[in-house]
């Protein structure tokens, strides 16, 4: 039995909201993942088709009004894309606990909120266990969520200090090689976790935790003969350790820290008689329940809507 319904947009939403200068709403889509007819005009969108098809677009406009308060009012593409998604997938139910499950990152900053089931799984896993294993392929927020909580947790003084690194060890090149001094030669193998972390905190605030050494970022090999204490440490691009190499940075874990590792392991740049300490560790730790291992896959895909396509199409292509 068909029926027809009105949805009012509040709180700066409109039909023809924008977001960057173009629409942000593609309604012939949204008409083909809810299968009903769509009138926007004004403040609000007529929806007519079958009942229990319109009462779960009123559902979807609902939670994407809900989205936009728990954003501060600052939705971006991959947030609608994402919302999107879990319609089209008939995931609509897992919404409610992807929205409880948002991070805290700072007073002047959005929360920050996972968008997948297994990113739900990953910061369910980052709080309750004291490593972590985040795989997977690009633009799966693996390191993104682990740096926000890490974030977090340091600003609720649950840790007194981040640790950031990466092996500087990537497209066959190696630091001995490069010109520069050992900062100039470091520097654009850690620029992406710096990226992200003046994505979380101010500017001045975040440059004021590094000058004092409470945020640390540096290229694996410095963590050798260190432990570190009440610390959350974050490996990132770990496919590209040696076995060697990871054996040392998972025995750097002190007192009171927690570690997260990151990376894929289809993309290493280590060389063929090289095995992949990051393949090695989850190969070796699995079983060990305190390791907490999320595999992501590229229905997680956060960053823009044409990734997941992407990196599909390369997967098709290497297989």
């Amino acid at each position: 039995m068909g029926m027809e319904t009105l949805f009012y947009f509040e709180n700066g939403l409109t039909p023809d909201w924008r977001i960057s200068g173009r629409p942000a709403l593609n309604w012939q889509r949204l008409e083909e993942v809810l299968a009903v007819h769509l009138v926007p005009r004004n403040r609000q969108v007529t929806i007519s088709g079958g009942e229990a098809e319109c009462q779960r677009a009123l559902a979807f406009f609902k939670a994407l009004g809900e989205l936009h308060n728990l954003r501060r009012h600052e939705l971006d593409r991959q947030d609608i894309e994402q919302l999107i998604k879990a319609y089209s997938r008939k995931e609509e139910g897992d919404l409610r606990a992807l929205f409880a499950g948002r991070i805290k990152v700072g007073s002047n900053k959005r929360e920050i909120l996972p968008r997948s089931k297994n990113q739900l799984e990953y910061l369910r896993a980052l709080k309750d266990k004291e490593v972590v294993f985040g795989v997977g392929p690009a633009g799966t927020g693996k390191t993104y969520l682990a740096m926000a909580m890490a974030v977090s947790e340091l600003l609720a003084g649950n840790c007194s200090r981040i640790v950031l690194t990466r092996p500087a060890r990537e497209a066959g090149e190696t630091l001995g090689f490069l010109p520069g001094s050992l900062e100039e030669k470091i520097m654009p193998y850690l620029r992406p976790l710096y990226d992200a972390l003046y994505d979380m905190l101010d500017f001045n605030d975040a440059a004021s935790l590094i000058e004092r050494n409470v945020i640390e970022v540096a290229p694996l090999a410095f963590m050798r003969g260190r432990t570190l204490n009440n610390a959350f440490i974050i490996l990132d691009e770990a496919q590209n350790t040696t076995e060697e190499q990871m054996l040392m940075f998972l025995t750097r874990l002190g007192s009171n820290s927690r570690c997260v590792v990151t990376g894929d392991p289809s993309q290493s740049d280590l060389s063929r008689n090289e095995r992949s300490g990051l393949i090695h560790a989850l190969q070796t730790l699995n079983r060990i329940p305190e390791v907490g291992i999320i595999e992501f896959t590229t229905r997680d895909v956060v960053r823009h809507a044409l990734l997941e396509k992407i990196i599909q199409a390369y997967s098709v292509d290497r297989n």
